[in-house]
């Protein structure tokens, strides 16, 4: 079975991409996946995921198909 394994600085770069752009895409929400099955994630990090299902619950951020959010309008 494959291995998940998070890049470094992954989730930092995904709540940036994520808050400017106001989506969540299928390849953050792979991100987010990879980050929540990995053992070893910060409480920076874990607080940076806490804010974006926050933010997606308050309807400040959707969820969108596409695969990524660079070069969406």
């Amino acid at each position: 079975m494959p291995q998940v394994r998070l890049i470094p600085g992954a989730i930092s770069e995904l709540f940036a991409q994520a808050s400017y752009s106001g989506k969540l895409t299928l390849a953050d929400r792979y991100g987010l996946m990879a980050a929540m099955l990995e053992d070893s994630i910060t409480q920076e990090e874990r607080d940076s995921i806490d804010r974006l299902i926050h933010a997606l619950c308050r309807g400040r951020m959707k969820v969108v198909d596409e695969l990524s959010a660079i070069g969406c309008s």
